[in-house]
């Protein structure tokens, strides 16, 4: 699976509302920055799960073998973007 495939699916993924998503990976092994409104008020848990709900087929097919996830609402990703220079 492609960097580019994931990113059409968690930005086309209509529950998420995501206003930005970042994906590098080498092919199995993936790491995702998203940020959206509705992670407000979540708990780690819950947005960890509803990033995984659009990619778990992928994962179920071993074509995502391995994926990191950090999560941000526009405040956190506005504060952390500056601190981690993205």
């Amino acid at each position: 699976m492609e960097n580019h495939e994931i990113h059409e699916v968690l930005m086309n993924t209509s529950e998420l509302a995501l206003q930005e998503a970042h994906v590098t990976g080498d092919g199995s092994h993936f790491q995702v920055v998203v940020v959206s409104e509705r992670f407000a008020g979540m708990s780690r848990i819950k947005k960890q799960q509803a990033v995984y709900a659009p990619l778990k087929e992928y994962i179920a097919d071993n074509r995502i073998h391995a994926l990191s996830i950090k999560v941000y609402t526009p405040d956190e990703w506005q504060r952390d973007r500056k601190l981690n220079g993205f």
